[in-house]
């Protein structure tokens, strides 16, 4: 019993840790843009594919990228927190970003789902 235990925290933490490396790889290859200002340029122009808010982020940061996605039709998402999420861009603290490729969004959605 204790055994599945340790292993279902063991299984989250390495689901949330490969999350993040995606999010690392969609950086260094310009497909996923950072901070408030260019997070909504790309989903009013029609490029974000998804759209990652932190835990920590402000409850009207949240409200304004819920309705702006459900308006624009665009997968979002609350993980992480404003550190883990700028670490993981190797970056300064970031509340939201935008991953603006297809293949990368959808392995991404995969392990946030299971996470």
């Amino acid at each position: 019993m204790r055994y599945t235990r340790i292993c279902k925290r063991s299984l989250k933490k390495t689901v949330k840790n490969k999350a993040f490396s995606l999010l690392g790889i969609a950086n260094r290859g310009r497909n996923l843009v950072s901070g408030e200002f260019m997070t909504e340029k790309m989903v009013k122009s029609h490029k974000a594919y998804m759209v990652i808010v932190a835990e920590d982020a402000s409850d009207n940061t949240k409200k304004m990228f819920k309705n702006m996605c459900d308006f624009y039709k665009v997968s979002y998402y609350v993980f992480g927190t404003k550190e883990e999420l700028g670490h993981s861009l190797g970056k300064e603290m970031r509340a939201s970003l935008a991953v603006t490729d297809q293949g990368l969004a959808d392995a991404i959605k995969k392990h946030l789902q299971t996470a």
